[in-house]
């Protein structure tokens, strides 16, 4: 089979590896579409997410739709054909985490495009029966993939929970900003601004729900955001860029009291945060770990709000193009926002 694996920074080769067999318990799926994340993008432009490093050869991807080939022994519910949404994250089911309920926190986590763990840029995966989701057959596989971040963003909310009457910022319109932006529109939030020096996604942001944008590169957006709030700030900031000095500008975004979500992932291994601003203003800080049960919710709003998330893809390129579908989304090119590859 083909897979595309990250052998070194900036660099992706398509390679042929042996197809791996179910066992017990496991599915054999012909991956069909991925869509890339945020992650990936950091494993491929620094070697590491945050202060992870990479261990090449690994395999990305972990937001993927595909067809049952195989079942193994035991497996029940699915059968060869079928078209299935994929959950990349393996619990125990027995930690003190998981027995919370915090699933997403599991101390025996697995999660497959981790070093140690493929992803799904390739043909083939093997994966656990308990991992499937039935895939609703009006969504395209490029737009199924966002079943995974869009869990994300619903688990951003599911934190912060957003009150009717409440003013939001998200900084950084890619695609887990997009998708939050989305998710406040649903919630009721009717003024919400965007955060993002790329023009081509600020008019994105638009589209999905975003009543007014700001140019960070134009504009201090800390001020430009106490000045459209009169003085006050903002009642909460979805911070999704952590890009420079962004989660400082976000923090300073906040009236007193604000709340502040981090869902981005720094560059660097280590950040530093102006404390003395958050403890004046008594911030309440949420930091947002992927997702915790909130995948079914996110495959019901694709299905019943297409016109809110689905122009979010953006870009559809075949697996074979991996090394340039990478450096597109690096330079934020042809006014990319998710860029799915499809090896089948």
């Amino acid at each position: 089979m083909t897979v595309a694996e990250l052998v070194a920074v900036r660099r992706v080769e398509l390679r042929d590896r042996p197809a791996p067999e179910p066992g017990p318990g496991e599915v054999q799926v012909r991956v069909r579409a991925v869509g890339i994340c945020g992650s990936d993008l950091h494993n491929f432009v620094t070697g590491a997410i945050g202060d992870m490093p990479a261990l090449f050869p690994m395999v990305l991807g972990h937001e993927p739709v595909g067809t049952v080939l195989k079942t193994g022994p035991g497996v029940t519910g699915y059968a060869p054909g079928d078209a299935v949404l994929i959950e990349p994250a393996v619990y125990c089911y027995h930690c003190e985490y998981c027995l919370a309920g915090r699933h997403n926190l599991c101390a025996n986590l697995r999660f497959f495009s981790q070093p140690g763990e493929p992803g799904f840029l390739r043909e083939l995966a093997v994966v656990p029966a308990a991992n499937l989701l039935t895939k609703p057959v009006q969504l395209s596989d490029a737009h199924a993939t966002l079943f995974e971040p869009l869990a994300v963003a619903l688990h951003s909310l599911s934190l912060s929970r957003p009150q009717l009457g409440e003013t939001a910022a998200v900084f950084g319109a890619g695609p887990i900003g997009l998708l939050t932006i989305g998710c406040l529109v649903l919630a009721g939030i009717t003024r919400i601004f965007a955060v993002e020096p790329v023009p081509a996604r600020r008019e994105l942001a638009r589209r999905i729900g975003a009543t007014e944008t700001i140019d960070p590169l134009q504009t201090d957006p800390a001020h430009a955001l106490r000045s459209l709030t009169r003085g006050r700030g903002v009642d909460l900031v979805f911070e999704c860029a952590t890009r420079g000095d962004s989660l400082n500008q976000a923090l300073a975004s906040l009236r007193h009291g604000g709340r502040l979500v981090i869902t981005g992932i720094p560059y660097e291994p280590s950040v530093s945060l102006n404390l003395h601003t958050a403890r004046r203003r008594e911030i309440q800080i949420f930091n947002v770990r992927r997702s915790n049960r909130e995948t079914s919710v996110a495959i019901q709003l694709l299905c019943e709000h297409p016109r809110r998330f689905l122009p979010i893809v953006t870009h559809v390129r075949p697996l074979a193009e991996a090394q340039m579908a990478f450096e597109q989304l690096e330079a934020y090119a042809d006014g990319v926002g998710k860029l799915v590859l499809c090896p089948a």
